[in-house]
């Protein structure tokens, strides 16, 4: 295919999407969810379908030599597929936001203000592995009453296209426009970069991968873009800690699972604690080969666990987004220095506190400038479906429009309304 043919099918899917975008914004809540409620039947109903799709991906991934995480975020095994079956379903019964009036005011001209929340339009989605992300888009877009164009990695080509057409086969059985959600089914890069410069037709460019991806859209872009470029998420587990519950709550965050964007990779703990809770956390990193790059203090700490691999933190470690089993440990003598670590080193996603100090935790939550943060919880849980949003469209770090997890309401404007009974300006 020539760089005009593409062009050319690029822009004939934006002005497909662009119509089919006003056809669902006005569309019956009822409509949406039922074609919610059809999608969610027909992936349990595809289930065998589905994997053998994936397989295919998997296994040319594997061929490929792709490093594991990514293998790992490419997999979509049979609970993945109930995970978003379950939040199709959710985000269905869900308040319809579209059309919601707040903060009605009467002014004393006699007119009333307040704003209405709407559709953004379309949103292109450019996102790696993760064939998951092909459902939670396509389904939070059908709610919010947009359209959406996707393109997935070419390591999930195979598996988006069988989820795509579940998906565009719901939207008819509702009596909706398939083409409101799309699959861009070229693995050509260039289509990213006529998607993403495609004003006319795209609203709001939503990238979900890699550093190296999200870098590229955001420089690129002639379209906003709601974007997070890392996750280099702490956990802090200050002087009055409850050990125990920081021992679970950091094996947690760092181990259950190494790839995603909101899993631990700076563990920093209080000087008061750290001979007690260091060589613990240590064995059990050692038992389940995490590497430790840690300070002097955390290493002296951990000198005598057994197994445990350790390894003297560099500069670059404090700001390091691992997706691996690495950690990188400092000892601190204070919750302002804390505090001052997280603000230099840390990318502004998800940060914890494990604490009883009432104090502690209030000013861990004012002062760490994250989109998401946590006293006394795993940051495993800044997730759009944990979160009770169905899914997500991805996590920002952006401090306009949309902050954290993206669920409905990210994916939606507001619009000033003025309602008058022939009110004259004089």
């Amino acid at each position: 295919m020539t760089a005009a043919d593409l062009h050319a099918v690029i822009a004939h899917m934006g002005a497909a999407a662009r119509a089919a975008s006003a056809g669902l914004a006005v569309a019956p809540v009822a409509s949406r969810n039922a074609a919610l409620v059809a999608l969610a039947r027909r992936l349990r109903g595809g289930v065998a379908a589905l994997q053998a799709a994936n397989r295919s991906d998997l296994d040319a991934a594997t061929a490929a030599g792709l490093d594991a995480p990514m293998v790992d975020r490419l997999e979509l095994d049979a609970a993945a597929i109930e995970t978003v079956a379950l939040g199709c379903e959710q985000i269905a019964a869900m308040p319809d936001p579209i059309g919601e009036i707040t903060g009605l005011r009467e002014q004393p001209s006699g007119i009333r203000v307040g704003r209405m929340r709407v559709p953004i339009g379309v949103f292109a989605m450019i996102y790696e592995s993760r064939p998951n992300v092909t459902i939670e888009a396509a389904a939070l877009a059908i709610k919010s009453g947009n359209a959406c164009i996707l393109r997935g990695g070419s390591e999930a080509l195979q598996s988006n296209i069988a989820l795509a057409a579940l998906v565009r086969e719901s939207l008819a059985e509702a009596g909706l426009p398939p083409d409101a959600v799309q699959l861009v089914e070229t693995t050509d890069r260039a289509a990213v970069g006529f998607l993403i410069a495609s004003p006319q037709a795209v609203d709001l460019v939503i990238p979900r991968g890699g550093k190296g991806l999200i870098e590229r859209i955001a420089r690129e872009a002639k379209v906003p873009v709601l974007k997070h470029l890392d996750g280099n998420c702490h956990v802090y587990v200050d002087a009055d800690a409850d050990l125990a519950m920081a021992l679970a709550i950091v094996d947690n965050a760092k181990t259950q699972k190494l790839s995603p964007c909101n899993a631990a990779e700076s563990l920093l703990v209080h000087s008061a604690v750290a001979a007690r809770f260091l060589p613990a956390i240590g064995a059990v990193f050692a038992r389940k080969g995490i590497e430790m790059r840690g300070d002097a203090a955390a290493l002296a700490a951990l000198a005598g666990v057994a197994g445990a691999r350790l390894v003297a933190a560099s500069e670059a470690d404090w700001s390091e987004e691992y997706l691996a089993p690495i950690i990188s440990i400092k000892v601190v003598d204070s919750l302002a220095a804390a505090l001052a670590h997280i603000g230099r080193y840390g990318s502004h996603h998800t940060d914890a506190i494990v604490t009883d100090s009432h104090a502690h935790a209030m000013r861990f939550l004012r002062e760490v400038d994250s989109a998401s943060v946590m006293v006394n919880a795993s940051t495993r849980f800044a997730d759009g479906f944990e979160y009770g949003l169905g899914a997500e469209i991805g996590i920002s770090t952006d401090k306009l429009h949309a902050r954290g997890p993206v669920g409905l309401e990210g994916l939606t404007s507001l619009k000033w309304i003025v309602l008058g009974q022939g009110e004259l300006r004089g």
